[in-house]
C-alpha cells in the first residue's frame, strides 16, 4: 500500500539512522513510502517564533504537494514536522490566515489537505498487533524498554490526536507485539530540553539527566524514542547529562523503528545502529545478533 511521505530535514542529516530504519520497517509491513517531490523544510522548531505566516507557508507548500497528488494520508516520522504540518493545516481553516499564507506561495494552496499522521500511527493503522507480531523473526523477549515520546508528539491533544496527551501507549503496543517488555515510564512525555541543547545547554543537560537517571534506576536495556531531537539529547549529549547529574549512564537510546527492525530480522547496519553514540551492542548480545559495525564509543 502506498503512503505519501514527508521525511523532514533531520532524516537527511543528523538522523539518517531513523530514516533507514523507518524505510526498512515500513517495507517489512507492506507500506510503500512515496516521498513528496521537491519537498522543503517545515521550519522545524524555531521558524514559528520568527514569523508565524512564513512558518505556515513552509508547511502548506508541502501539504499542497500532497493534496495535488490526491494523497489521502501524509506520513512523517518527526514529531516536530508532524506538529508544524498539523498546526499549519489548522491555521488554513481561517480565511484571513489562508489569504496571507497564499500570498507567500507561488500559487494558492489546495482547498483541502490530506490527513497528516505520524509513521508510528500509520503502522498501527495499517496492521493490528497480531499482524505485526506475525512479521517478527526474532523475539524481543530478552529486552526491557522505557518508551519515551517527548513533549511534542501528543500535545496539544486537540491537534495532535495521539491518544492521552499525558500517557500515550502506541509505542508500547508496537513493541509488546514483538514480545519486548515495555515498562510504564513516568517521564514518557516530559521534555528533554528539545532544541535548547545549544542556547540553554545546562538546562537541557538537567532535563535529559532526569530522564536517563529514571531509566537507569528502572534497569531497562534501552530508552526507545520517536523524535530526532530527543534521540540527540539523550544519546549524543549524554556526557553533558552525566556531568549535570555527576554520574555515568551508558544508556542506549534507540528509535522505535530500530527496535522493531531488530524484531523483523534486519541487520544492525541496515538499521543504522552504528550511528548511536552509546553502543547498542549490549542489546544485540542479548538477542544473539552480531555487533553493529563502528558502534558508539561506550
Amino acid at each position: 500500500m502506498n503512503y505519501a511521505y514527508y521525511p523532514g530535514c533531520s532524516t537527511q542529516g543528523a538522523s539518517t539512522d531513523y530514516e533507514k530504519s523507518t524505510r526498512a520497517v515500513c517495507a517489512a509491513l507492506g507500506m510503500n513510502l512515496v516521498e513528496l517531490p521537491e519537498w522543503n523544510c517545515c521550519g522545524s522548531t524555531p521558524a514559528h517564533a520568527v514569523d508565524t505566516e512564513l512558518s505556515a507557508a513552509l508547511c502548506v507548500r508541502n501539504l499542497d504537494i500532497a493534496a495535488r497528488q490526491e494523497s489521502e494520508t501524509l506520513l512523517t516520522p518527526c514529531p516536530s514536522c508532524l506538529s508544524n504540518l498539523k498546526h499549519a493545516a489548522k491555521r488554513m481553516q481561517n480565511p484571513e490566515a489562508r489569504a496571507r499564507v497564499n500570498e507567500l506561495l507561488d500559487n494558492p494552496a489546495a482547498s483541502e489537505f490530506p490527513a497528516v499522521t505520524s509513521v508510528m500511527q500509520g503502522m498501527a493503522a495499517h496492521l493490528d498487533a497480531k499482524e505485526i507480531a506475525s512479521r517478527t523473526r526474532k523475539s524481543l523477549s530478552a529486552l526491557t524498554f522505557a518508551p519515551y515520546y517527548g513533549c511534542l508528539m501528543s500535545r496539544p491533544a486537540e491537534i495532535m490526536k495521539f491518544g492521552d496527551p499525558e500517557n500515550p501507549t502506541l509505542m508500547e503496543s508496537l513493541l509488546t507485539a514483538c514480545s519486548a517488555t515495555v515498562l510504564d515510564f513516568p517521564l514518557k512525555t516530559a521534555c528533554c530540553g528539545a532544541s535548547y541543547g545549544i542556547p540553554e545547554r545546562s538546562m537541557t543537560a538537567r532535563l535529559s539527566a532526569r530522564i536517563l537517571q529514571l531509566a537507569t534506576d528502572m534497569k531497562v536495556d534501552a530508552i526507545v524514542v520517536a523524535c530526532p531531537l530527543c534521540q540527540m539529547n539523550l544519546d549524543l549529549r549524554q556526557p553533558q547529562a552525566e556531568k549535570a547529574a555527576d554520574t555515568r549512564f551508558a544508556m542506549p537510546v534507540l528509535y522505535f523503528t530500530q527496535a522493531l527492525g531488530l524484531a523483523f530480522g534486519f541487520s544492525p547496519d541496515t538499521l543504522g545502529l552504528e550511528k548511536l553514540r552509546v553502543s547498542a551492542d549490549s542489546l544485540l548480545r542479548k538477542l544473539g545478533t552480531g555487533a553493529a559495525n563502528a558502534a558508539g564509543s561506550r
